[in-house]
């Protein structure tokens, strides 16, 4: 009997597209119960809420380097020049700004900046407190106001003035700041990315990785990592429980390490034409 339900006409002339391509987590565990659980079975019993909270660990440890779960928002830098992380966020991808013709130019991160909170201090620079003895913190940083206040988008922004003379002229400049697209550095513990003052009005596009297990229905994996998520559920329960052999851990964690180096070289989609005519420009003669 066919996996594939429904129609093929229900299909192309629906909203949900590709969806055959992946396993949800309800299959994943009623599966995985039916493969490996039971008499004569590597685990004899186990309660089916065992497995779904191995399966959701599953999940979340594959998406982050192996399956790659990402997700794209675009908006609109605002006059605040800040973004939201998104709830599900784990880390960026790639941060962009869309230009006339829609071609996504990539924004470096500014790693010798960020916005530490800022101590309010009186006027002989005394901490200040509040009715619960607490510090009071200014609602923005000295740091960040200089940042979004600037114009740091060009080549070597970050150096003194005396080399204004020779921008743009020097050898052995910075790659890191020697483009014009723009800046920004993620506030990891306010939960925002923030944006230089060149960003003001840009279209922004942030390419990030998510854990996968925000919403029911994000929570599926690929058909190429099935067979991972089946070694991993086994290898969890296994490891957490008594009177288990040893050689049947090491055994189920080097088959879940196996089964995640496959599923990482079948998705790794790398196509011959495609290198090929990447290493053709290779053959190129710079001229000195």
């Amino acid at each position: 009997m066919g996996l594939f339900s429904g129609t093929q006409e229900d299909y192309y002339t629906g909203s949900e597209f590709g969806g055959y391509q992946f396993v949800s987590i309800d299959d994943l565990i009623n599966n995985f119960i039916i493969a490996y659980v039971g008499e004569d079975k590597i685990i004899s019993k186990i309660k089916r809420t065992d497995v779904a909270f191995h399966a959701h660990r599953a999940l979340q440890e594959l998406s982050y380097d192996t399956t790659r779960s990402y997700k794209a928002y675009e908006i609109e830098v605002p006059p605040s020049l800040t973004m939201v992380l998104p709830h599900d966020y784990v880390n960026y991808v790639k941060m962009s700004w869309r230009d006339d013709a829609g071609i996504e130019r990539i924004i470096y991160p500014a790693i010798k900046t960020s916005n530490p909170s800022a101590i309010v201090q009186d006027a002989d620079y005394d901490y200040t407190f509040d009715a619960s003895g607490n510090l009071v913190l200014a609602s923005d940083s000295e740091t960040w106001t200089k940042y979004k206040a600037g114009t740091a988008d060009n080549t070597e922004q970050h150096d003194a003035p005396e080399f204004d003379a020779t921008f743009g002229a020097r050898f052995g400049m910075d790659p890191q700041f020697s483009q014009a697209n723009g800046s920004f550095y993620i506030d990891d513990i306010k939960s925002k990315i923030h944006f230089g003052s060149e960003m003001t009005g840009r279209i922004v596009t942030l390419k990030y990785i998510s854990d996968s297990v925000a919403t029911d229905g994000e929570m599926k994996v690929h058909k190429f990592v099935e067979e991972a998520v089946y070694k991993h559920i086994a290898h969890g329960i296994l490891a957490t429980r008594a009177n288990v052999p040893e050689y049947l851990v090491a055994r189920f964690k080097k088959e879940k390490f196996a089964a995640k180096r496959n599923a990482k070289l079948r998705l790794s989609n790398i196509k011959l034409e495609e290198l090929t005519q990447i290493l053709r420009g290779k053959s190129k003669q710079i001229k000195h």
